[in-house]
């Protein structure tokens, strides 16, 4: 029996934790996954689309309506039944909010709307933001929906203070991506 390579769709959301990405990939693809990136357009002011894509050794895709090429590209149809789990890591509360409410404006919501795949979720925002109850009740909406979270870890966050609110371990969401595969 030959043995498929599985694809992982990586959303990418702006957030500082933005920058760990590349590592998120290389463990990926570590564990034999072929990795393809979208990002947001926020995500873009924290890293930009040619590191993602020589790390990923694919094309990263983000505008919703790119002008075509020569040969169709790929769309959020396309992009959601090639996955075989998505994977949102960092995860804003925007983005958190977005889904839960059916708010499909962008490339990453509207794949996330229209795949069949499991997705996983992880958050990476303020611990203010991430104990607010309106983030709190947007993430059991989620959860509701079948979606699966991991993380957030506590720790020193990027403006400076300490709280539940850090992107989990890079380990763990590998971990858990292999767990939602099962």
């Amino acid at each position: 029996m030959v043995s498929k390579k599985k694809n992982i769709l990586l959303g990418v959301t702006g957030s500082i934790a933005a920058y760990k990405s590349p590592q998120i990939i290389r463990s990926l693809q570590d564990e034999k996954y072929d990795v393809a990136v979208v990002m947001t357009a926020a995500a873009g002011h924290f890293i930009t689309p040619l590191t993602m894509a020589s790390i990923s050794r694919q094309k990263v895709y983000g505008e919703m309506f790119a002008a075509q090429t020569e040969t169709w590209d790929k769309d959020h149809i396309s992009l959601a039944e090639e996955a075989d789990a998505v994977l949102v890591a960092p995860a804003t509360a925007d983005f958190i909010g977005k889904a839960a409410a059916g708010i499909a404006d962008d490339l990453l919501t509207c794949t996330v709307m229209a795949t069949r795949a499991p997705v996983l979720i992880a958050p990476a925002m303020n611990h203010g933001m991430y104990l607010n109850p309106i983030v709190q009740d947007n993430i059991r909406r989620l959860k509701k929906c079948g979606m699966t979270f991991v993380g957030p870890g506590k720790g020193r966050l990027a403006c400076g203070s300490s709280g539940e609110g850090r992107l989990a371990d890079i380990d763990d969401i590998v971990r858990q991506v292999k767990k939602i595969l099962k």
